[in-house]
């Protein structure tokens, strides 16, 4: 019952968006509220779980978010996005930049956290949407979506290939030699598929695109800066970008620090997302006065504040929904499901570690939260199993990013910071992790014939 009550709650949330066009906070409440009710965690259970899941997401992500809009908003104001996206159609052209942004996202970025990754990635993204074409937004945010699942499942340090990989014992430099084949390659190729499904009329702008106000105006007002003369010699590119790059090789040193035994405090504090985030924000404030002036810089401040309130609070309400879940015995459940399969032939035990791995994602809403689950599950019978843990870690993997959806507060980031519908957002990230998660399944298989 529980995984059917979970399953009707997610029901709840999409159609009471989408069908009846409730406000997505509202409709993420009443969904926690009935699942917490009918599934059994009572009723302060479940109000204790909606107000410390905000709280808990807040204290992961909110001033990444805060710090991470602001820097996007202030380098707008400098016009950095619209001259690197020159720089990218002359370099790889106008209809590779969807695979070129998967193919960045999948390989070099996955040490950087997702939420990262999308609040610095989708202002590129949306600045080059014009350049790919028709549906060049929805093929933009699909391979925006892809690159970073992808790569943060498959390929260290992503959170999720090295959690899966330490549960179940497998040696990180053996996951990377899987991992950095198929990841990219997963991410591409979902790029691929998306670009034939995206063909016909499929996507609708009236419907599935919904911009922010302040959104419009930040991107108006860096588009009439970058038209205006300036009065000071234009800097470079690559300094332009700083505030980005800097934060990411932050980040990134702290990240390999941790994996290979040498962080120390210091370390640590300079590796920290938010500190990194922060330095990033001085350094584009401090850009946005020297190219755009005084008040462009403090219009780009308020838009991004704008921006950040909305984002918040709905990426809260969702981080509300994934605890009331967890609150529920849906993992004993699945635990039950995979033991009375042990020993089973190699083919059945890869589609049920994906299916295990799918559905705690469906019902948790958290790509890492549904690896490390599913790898909990699986680990105390793995030794019954006839197959390699590799073959296993890399199924698991693969059915984490199926269908990133409503109860995820990614999910909610990912509509804002692109400017997407939820009807939008369902047609483009959950769509595109699902023929990620597909796609990426046969590789698996493969894998398994001489791993």
């Amino acid at each position: 019952m529980v995984a059917l009550h979970t399953a009707v709650a997610i029901v709840l949330a999409i159609g009471l968006i989408i069908r009846f066009k409730v406000n997505p906070v509202i409709s993420l409440i009443l969904a926690s509220l009935y699942l917490g009710l009918a599934s059994g965690v009572g009723f302060a259970g479940t109000i204790e779980a909606i107000t410390v899941g905000f709280g808990e997401i807040m204290t992961e992500v909110g001033l990444l978010i805060g710090f991470g809009v602001l820097i996007g908003a202030l380098l707008h104001s400098t016009g950095a996005f619209q001259r690197m996206v020159r720089v990218l159609v002359r370099a790889v052209g106008a209809t590779r930049l969807p695979y070129a942004m998967a193919t960045l996202l999948s390989t070099i970025l996955p040490s950087i956290y997702v939420d990262v990754q999308v609040v610095l990635a989708s202002p590129v993204a949306r600045s080059a949407s014009p350049h790919v074409g028709r549906n060049g937004l929805p093929l933009m945010a699909s391979a925006l979506g892809a690159g970073i699942f992808a790569g943060y499942v498959f390929v260290i340090p992503g959170l999720a290939a090295i959690s899966i990989a330490g549960l179940l014992d497998i040696p990180l430099g053996r996951w990377l030699l899987y991992g950095i084949v198929i990841g990219p390659l997963t991410a591409v190729l979902t790029s691929l598929v998306m670009r034939l499904v995206l063909r016909g009329g499929f996507w609708k702008p009236e419907s599935d695109e919904e911009v922010d106000d302040a959104l419009v105006e930040q991107e108006a007002h860096a588009a009439a800066g970058a038209e205006e003369p300036s009065a000071n010699r234009p800097l470079p590119l690559w300094l332009m970008l700083l505030p980005i790059l800097v934060p990411l090789v932050m980040i990134g040193f702290g990240a390999f620090a941790d994996l290979l035994g040498f962080a120390t405090p210091l370390v640590e504090f300079v590796g920290d997302a938010n500190v990194a985030l922060f330095v990033g924000l001085l350094g584009a404030y401090l850009l946005s006065r020297r190219t755009a002036g005084r008040q462009r810089t403090d219009d780009a401040l308020d838009d991004g504040f704008h921006t950040t309130g909305e984002i918040l609070l709905i990426t809260g309400v969702g981080g509300s929904l994934g605890a009331v879940i967890t609150r529920t015995d849906l993992d004993q459940v699945l635990a039950g499901l995979f033991q009375a399969d042990a020993g089973a032939p190699v083919l059945l035990s890869v589609l049920l570690a994906w299916f295990i791995a799918a559905l705690l994602h469906l019902a948790i809403g958290s790509v890492s939260v549904a690896a490390i689950t599913a790898a909990g599950i699986i680990a105390p019978v793995l030794t019954s199993l006839d197959v390699a843990p590799i073959v296993i870690g890399l199924a698991i993997a693969s059915g984490a990013m199926f269908a990133l959806q409503v109860n995820s507060n990614f999910f909610w980031m990912f509509k804002a910071l692109l400017g997407l519908s939820t009807k939008g957002s369902l047609k483009t990230l959950t769509l595109g992790t699902s023929i990620a998660s597909a796609v990426s399944l046969p590789m698996v298989l493969v894998v398994s014939l001489f791993a």
